[in-house]
């Protein structure tokens, strides 16, 4: 009877100790082999601010370009089309002198990316919450920045992110969970950060959204 507790003991320290050493890593998730050429399909803005998605297309395209695993091509030319859609563009201030001027602002961007395997007609993968946030001083300070400047920075931020989760697979970029995206004003708002006084630019019409490709 011992040496059947003893036995049992021994393979359960044996057991604990090999799984100790086990570290769980999934599975590779890349892009089908056949696909060498990716178009990115100029990015929808779903919100007032105008021109981001201009910009950000264009950051994007350069990135895949800087990284080199994939070709750039027009659509009809390409087997995989990013297709993404900025979403939210939230400017706030979060510091403010004695004049209750603004010195300190937060910028949060969010974008939905998916992509599109144009052979079989459907979507590889989709990250619906990719989030970036920059916060800088107002550019009247020293080391301050221009909002223009900081949006730029999101968007290699945004841009990097698109690239990596493309040629890396799942996991490499993750989108933000719901409890970290910004729910203080609704989506496609902008807060107003004009000081007291100064004229409101009326807002744009949004870009209207990119077409589908159709079901074969």
């Amino acid at each position: 009877m011992k040496k059947c507790i003893f036995t049992l003991l021994a393979a359960a320290a044996l057991a604990a100790c090999s799984t100790a050493d086990i570290t769980y890593r999934p599975a590779e998730q890349k892009l089908p082999p056949y696909i060498k050429r990716i178009s990115v399909r100029p990015f929808t803005n779903k919100t007032p601010q105008f021109g981001l998605e201009e910009r950000l297309t264009l950051k994007t395209i350069d990135e895949f370009l800087k990284n080199g695993e994939y070709s750039i091509a027009q659509e009809n030319a390409a087997q995989g089309v990013i297709v993404a859609e900025i979403s939210h563009y939230i400017l706030t201030p979060i510091q403010y002198d004695v004049n209750l001027v603004p010195t300190v602002y937060k910028l949060n961007v969010l974008i939905s990316v998916r992509f599109l395997d144009r052979d079989a007609n459907r979507y590889l993968w989709e990250e619906p919450a990719l989030h970036a946030v920059k916060m800088y001083s107002a550019s009247t300070l020293p080391g301050g920045m221009t909002e223009a400047a900081a949006r730029e920075s999101l968007w290699e931020i945004l841009a990097k992110s698109i690239v990596t989760r493309t040629v890396k697979g799942f996991g490499s970029a993750t989108s933000a969970s719901q409890r970290k995206i910004p729910h203080n004003v609704p989506p496609a708002v902008e807060v107003s950060t004009q000081a007291a006084g100064t004229p409101t630019p009326a807002a744009e019409t949004p870009a209207p959204a990119a077409q589908e490709p159709a079901a074969p």
